[in-house]
């Protein structure tokens, strides 16, 4: 049926009858909000590249998860800066290493808070690559045993959810059993399934200070030309593996595959909004040459209509404060 007859503006003619027919509807719920935590004392180090975000010390943790809370945000994801880097990132798995302790101090204090930790070693190594490395290559195998270190560390600091972000085959089968053998059979594993090779994550790796010292990351990460079905195999092989959730990163130029993604898996997907996407917004909104709170919340809206369950963003604590106000 088509014009005249039909006219589509008659779903468009005031606010309240948009409201009737909107299918996406975003919700403080929907959000994870991303934290790095470092050691020291009274630390708020901002990160200039991605302005309103802090590397911060354990004292100063518990005084931004209270306002995450107070706006009611549900989870946060934990990245740790150590003090010190070495060959096989020792730091991300001792027991009292920084992440274990931002667990411990978030705990404390609001217990009832999702924690997710990232679960790597690209902060924590001196070359800066997410696995054992041998004659400048990233060995697969031997790198699941530090991984299923750190995420068993942990998850014994308090962790609610691992989030292995590292891209190593097999790591998810690795970790599922690891955790079900030490009794944790109840802790999810949220797969950085689908993490792409990308250029969006330059910020981040100021924030996390972990650039790789030589080469780069595409010999595990995926190639962003490659193909969807290649996408779909890794989702499918960490679900095979244990998965809980599957998360899709970075998450503006890949809407087709959380589509994608989406439509292939029963468990939860989950976008990363990652710091380059970040950075961009707010760049531009510093310059005024965008609405800031428009901009961002047609972003959010789109990675909903594509198939997001949740979105990690660095937007969180500014989404939860929109949204009050609508």
């Amino acid at each position: 049926m088509y014009f005249p007859i039909s006219r589509l503006r008659r779903f468009r003619k005031s606010p309240q009858i948009r409201d009737l027919v909107k299918d996406v509807h975003l919700n403080v719920n929907d959000f994870i909000y991303p934290l790095f935590v470092i050691y020291g004392k009274n630390k708020r180090i901002p990160v200039p590249s991605m302005p309103g975000v802090f590397q911060l010390s354990i004292d100063n943790l518990a005084r931004e998860i209270e306002e995450v809370v107070k706006k009611g945000i549900k989870g946060v994801l934990l990245f740790g800066i150590p003090e010190t880097k070495d060959a096989v990132g020792t730091g991300a798995y001792l027991a009292d290493g920084i992440v274990q302790q931002g667990v411990w101090e978030i705990k404390k204090h609001f217990p009832e808070l999702i924690v997710i930790t990232d679960v790597c070693l690209c902060e924590y190594t001196d070359h800066g690559h997410c696995g054992v490395v041998e004659k400048g290559d990233v060995l697969n195998d031997p790198t699941l045993d530090l991984l299923t270190k750190t995420a068993l560390s942990h998850v014994q600091a308090g962790a609610d959810i691992v989030a292995p972000s590292d891209m190593m085959d097999g790591r998810v089968g690795a970790i599922r059993s690891a955790l079900d053998q030490a009794g944790h059979i109840d802790i999810p594993v949220m797969s950085y399934a689908v993490k792409y090779a990308s250029a969006f994550y330059g910020p981040f790796r100021e924030a996390a200070e972990s650039a790789p010292q030589y080469g780069d990351r595409k010999t595990y990460q995926m190639d962003p030309a490659a193909s969807v079905k290649q996408a779909l195999w890794e989702a499918a092989q960490d679900v095979e593996e244990g998965a809980d959730y599957i998360i899709v990163k970075p998450a503006m130029a890949y809407m087709d595959i959380i589509q994608a993604v989406k439509e292939e898996v029963l468990c939860p997907v989950v976008s990363y909004n990652v710091s380059g996407e970040y950075s961009m917004v707010k760049g531009a909104a510093q310059k005024g040459w965008i609405d800031e709170k428009s901009i961002v919340l047609e972003l959010m809206t789109g990675l909903k209509r594509a198939g997001s369950d949740l979105i990690i963003t660095y937007h969180a604590l500014d989404i939860a404060t929109w949204l009050k106000e609508a």
